[in-house]
């Protein structure tokens, strides 16, 4: 079996608000590097809830290590810090204001999960695939533009009707118009 090369990026943090937005551009621009733009919005996304958990709820310190590895297929992305303590899905109330990161990495994600390291802490991941499944929408036709006609196939009559339908004779001033635009 012939094995690929996998592409790896990691980065090492303190789980702080002002060093997550810092995460998620290296993720971007990690992302673009790669040529995984479609990837980007969901990685990033999922990146954020894992960080933000680690601020929220790790345990003794908040520094941990983010994780992507680019496979042929699939995308990796771990977020490993010291807090032994796995994490658990709540189902928040309707109208609460936190407990949802864990169920839309669920939702928004191939696959995802948390593996224990003993007292070493813990590494929650998730998995997002690199194909695109649906091909892009097709745009509508765009309706082919009349033929324009030459001056000399315009009848002549035509022009009749318009000279009878502006009063030719009396002088009104033109309405004023800017040259400037807006």
């Amino acid at each position: 079996m012939i094995s690929h090369p996998s592409r790896q990026c990691t980065v090492e943090l303190q789980a702080l608000p002002s060093r997550i937005g810092q995460v998620r551009r290296i993720v971007s621009a990690q992302l673009r590097y790669w040529h995984m733009d479609l990837l980007i919005d969901r990685a990033v996304l999922g990146v954020t809830e894992l960080l933000t958990n680690v601020h929220l709820h790790a345990r003794p310190d908040k520094t941990c290590t983010v994780e992507m590895e680019l496979l042929l297929d699939r995308l990796t992305v771990s977020v490993r810090d010291h807090d032994p303590h796995l994490p658990v899905v709540d189902d928040a109330e309707p109208l609460a204001t936190c407990g949802r990161g864990l169920a839309m990495v669920a939702a928004m994600s191939e696959s995802w999960g948390a593996r224990p390291e003993g007292e070493a802490g813990k590494v929650v991941w998730f998995t997002l695939p690199t194909s695109v499944t649906a091909a892009p929408p097709i745009p509508p036709p765009v309706p082919a533009r009349a033929p324009r006609r030459l001056v000399e196939e315009v009848p002549a009559a035509a022009f009749a009707e318009v000279e009878h339908a502006v009063d030719l004779g009396s002088r009104q001033p033109a309405p004023a118009r800017s040259a400037v635009a807006g």
